[in-house]
C-alpha cells in the first residue's frame, strides 16, 4: 500500500515537471512548422512546374500566330497581283474607252444606226468599265483589312513573345535558385560527411533527400536503453556536427527523436515513448548550443516516438533501426518567397 502510494505521488511530481518543460502546444507548435515546410516546398515545385507548363504554352501559341502570319502574307501577295491586274485591265478598257469617244464623233455626222451602234458599245464600255472599277474598290478594301489583321497580329506576336521572355526569366530565375540551394545543400552534405568521417560505421549515416540533408544517428551511439542523457562517444560527433553547422547560417535544424514501438515503462520523469523521444530530441538541441555558435532560432526539437518507423517488421534488428536520432537540415527559402511576391 505503501509502494503504491509513492509511486502516485512520484506520478503527479512528473506530470507537473513535464508540462513545465516541454508543453504540449510547442510539441503541437513543431509538427506544425516541420509539415509547413513540406507543403511550401510542395508548393514551390508546383508553381515551378505551372511556370513551366505556361512556357510551354506560349511557345506554342506563338508558333501558331506565326503561321497564320505566314499564311495571310501568302494571301496578301496573291490579292495583290490580281489587284495589278485588274488596274492593267482597268487602263486598257480606258484606252478602249478613250478610242471609242473619238469614233464615236467621227460616225456622229453618219447613219443613225451605225451612231447607235456606237452609242450602246460605249454604253457597255462604261458599265464594264464602272464594273471593274467597283472590283478594284472591293479588292483595295479587303487587301486594307488584310493589311489591318496583319498588323493587329504581328502586335499580338510582340505582346506574346514578351510575356514568353517574361516567363521564361521567371522560370530561369527559379531554376537557378533552387538549383543553388541544392548545391549548397550538397556541399553541406559533403562537409558533415567528412567531419564525422569517423562516426559512418558505428551506426551514423549522412544522407540528402528532397533537398535536405538527414543525418541519423542510432540509439547506441547516443543513449543508453531507455536514457536520454547524451554518452561521450554521441557527444563528440554532436560537437563535430555543430560546428560545421554553425558556419552554415541559412541552414534551418530539425532534431527527431524516435523510439520503437516497445511499451516504455514510468520512471517518473518519463511517462511514454512519446516523452521519451522529445527529452532526447531536446538534450540534443542543448549540446549543440552548448558547443557551437548556432543561434536557437534555427534549432527545432520534436519527439515522434515510435509513430514514424524505418522498419514495420517486429523483429529485434528492425526495433534497433527504429531507435534512432534524425538531425535534419533544410535551406531557408527566404529568396523564393521574395521572388513570389514581386
Amino acid at each position: 500500500m505503501k509502494t503504491k502510494f509513492l509511486s502516485i505521488i512520484a506520478l503527479a511530481i512528473f506530470t507537473a515537471s513535464l508540462f513545465s518543460c516541454v508543453p504540449a502546444r510547442k510539441l503541437e507548435e513543431v509538427k506544425e512548422a516541420k509539415d509547413q515546410c513540406e507543403v511550401e516546398r510542395k508548393e514551390l515545385k508546383g508553381i515551378n512546374e505551372e511556370l513551366t507548363t505556361t512556357n510551354n504554352e506560349l511557345t506554342d501559341e506563338i508558333a501558331s500566330m506565326k503561321s497564320r502570319i505566314q499564311a495571310l502574307q501568302r494571301d496578301t501577295a496573291i490579292k495583290g497581283n490580281s489587284y495589278r491586274t485588274l488596274t492593267r485591265q482597268y487602263d486598257k478598257i480606258n484606252e478602249l474607252y478613250d478610242q471609242l469617244l473619238a469614233n464615236t464623233e467621227k460616225l456622229r455626222a453618219g447613219a443613225d444606226a451605225e451612231t447607235q451602234k456606237a452609242l450602246q458599245m460605249l454604253q457597255e464600255t462604261r458599265d464594264l468599265l464602272q464594273k471593274k472599277e467597283d472590283e478594284l474598290n472591293a479588292l483595295e478594301a479587303r487587301l486594307n483589312k488584310e493589311r489591318s489583321n496583319l498588323e493587329l497580329l504581328r502586335s499580338q506576336l510582340e505582346i506574346k513573345e514578351k510575356q514568353l521572355e517574361g516567363k521564361e526569366a521567371r522560370v530561369k530565375e527559379l531554376e537557378a535558385i533552387l538549383n543553388q540551394k541544392d548545391s549548397v545543400m550538397n556541399a553541406l552534405r559533403k562537409k558533415v560527411s567528412d567531419a564525422l568521417l569517423g562516426f559512418e560505421g558505428e551506426g551514423l549515416t549522412v544522407t540528402m533527400k528532397d533537398g535536405k540533408v538527414y543525418v541519423s544517428l542510432e540509439e547506441n551511439l547516443l543513449f543508453k536503453s531507455g536514457r536520454w542523457d547524451v554518452d561521450p562517444k554521441g557527444q563528440e560527433a554532436l560537437t563535430k556536427l555543430a560546428k560545421v553547422l554553425e558556419t552554415n547560417t541559412d541552414i534551418n535544424i530539425m532534431i527527431e527523436g524516435h523510439t520503437d514501438d516497445l511499451a516504455y515503462r514510468p520512471n517518473g520523469n518519463i511517462d511514454d515513448n512519446w516523452d521519451l523521444s522529445v527529452k532526447r530530441a531536446t538534450a540534443i538541441v542543448k549540446i549543440i548550443l552548448q558547443n557551437s555558435d548556432v543561434t536557437p532560432e534555427r534549432l527545432t526539437a520534436a519527439g515522434r516516438g515510435e509513430f514514424v518507423p524505418i522498419d514495420d517488421s517486429k523483429t529485434t534488428e528492425a526495433r534497433a533501426k527504429n531507435r534512432r536520432t534524425e538531425i535534419i537540415l533544410t535551406p531557408k527559402l527566404d529568396e523564393l518567397y521574395n521572388l513570389f511576391k514581386e
